[in-house]
């Protein structure tokens, strides 16, 4: 199976695509051991990338107030969460937390809005804050506000955006499965319309909502064949009242085969562990970095995330490092007892 690893790891160095067979065996094959597909995933990474992370943080900018049906959101129209709704925020409060995301150093301010799509008036609104956080703050951008038009994709790119985001999600014979108020097909005319705008693309899935293998696997292709350059990984968090509930699909390891899929097949594009993440991968977190190099940190939309600091020390303590921050000096965690000659068992570790 080495040589088998060997030569998918050659493959996608060299820019050919991974074979669906062996994709397959990725997510199914019980002989593939997890530890050498990580070490084969994680030197593609460490290829484009380096040892350097990512970090996104995302601010639910309008709550709620959400025609669609999507089963997995806590927002859907179906969701039965008593969720506190919103329209869009105040301008100068979104600047002020682009600012604070900058000095804490966030790589991308990742700017989220319920609903179908923004009418004319939000439109102009949101072409306002992204010059503003363009012009008065500096930090790179992104938009996630539903199905976005031609018109609307190129007033983005005027307006300085860098990044649009709108997920596939699933595969397209699962998508009415998951939602029945927009067609996987909206979905890829709003990736084609910030693409012939010429914006960035963010495009991911979520893993966990019924999908089979080769769900997944059209998904990881659709996204190469797209060349998206950000891909966020996604694991359901199946929130009481949601259609979509626990399909019990997910495992660490699963998830982990999942990100090592996309890295293959996808090998040049910054892969995101997204929202799930702490409750799906708990203790082997740190493993996700060998085949990731992005996460979202504090929180996803309506769930929350592992803290700044806490998300540091993960990374840190995985031997990968912060992009744009450099590597801080080791810092004991233990308290000693300095009446002592030795440290004591019951000593604890800080929080």
């Amino acid at each position: 199976m080495n040589e088998n690893l060997n030569a998918w790891v050659e493959a996608a160095l060299s820019g050919e695509i991974l074979p669906e067979d062996a994709a397959r065996s990725i997510l199914a094959d019980d002989d593939l051991a997890l530890l050498p597909l990580l070490d084969a995933a994680g030197q593609v990474r460490r290829h484009y990338h380096g040892k350097k992370v990512r970090l996104h943080q995302i601010n639910n900018i309008q709550n709620g107030l959400c025609p669609e049906d999507c089963g997995y959101c806590g927002q859907s129209k179906t969701a039965d969460q008593p969720l506190k709704q919103y329209v869009i925020k105040r301008e100068d409060d979104i600047i002020a937390d682009a600012q604070a995301a900058k000095e804490r150093g966030v790589f991308r301010y990742c700017m989220v809005a319920s609903g179908r799509g923004p009418n004319e008036r939000q439109t102009d609104q949101l072409c306002r804050i992204v010059k503003r956080i363009k012009d008065e703050v500096g930090i790179r951008s992104c938009l996630s506000v539903g199905l976005v038009n031609a018109e609307q994709a190129h007033q983005f790119k005027e307006a300085g955006l860098d990044r649009l985001n709108h997920n596939l999600n699933t595969s397209e014979a699962h998508t009415p499965n998951v939602v029945s108020t927009h067609t996987f097909e909206d979905r890829m005319n709003t990736l084609r319309a910030a693409e012939d705008a010429g914006l960035s693309t963010c495009s991911g899935m979520i893993a966990g909502m019924g999908e089979t293998d080769d769900d997944i696997l059209e998904v990881a292709y659709k996204l190469r064949e797209m060349k998206v350059p950000s891909i966020p990984i996604n694991f359901l968090v199946p929130i009481e009242g949601n259609k979509l509930q626990d399909f019990e699909q997910l495992t660490p390891e699963r998830c982990l085969r999942i990100l090592c899929l996309f890295r293959l097949i996808n090998p040049k594009a910054e892969i995101r562990v997204g929202g799930g993440r702490e409750g799906h991968l708990r203790g082997m977190q740190g493993l996700a970095l060998h085949p990731a190099n992005s996460l979202f940190v504090e929180g996803y939309l309506v769930t929350r995330g592992d803290g700044l600091d806490k998300v540091r020390e993960m990374i840190e303590d995985a031997g990968f490092e912060v992009e744009g921050e450099a590597p801080r000096p080791p810092c004991s965690k233990f308290q000693i007892d300095d009446d002592a000659d030795i440290m004591h068992p019951e000593t604890v570790l800080r929080a």
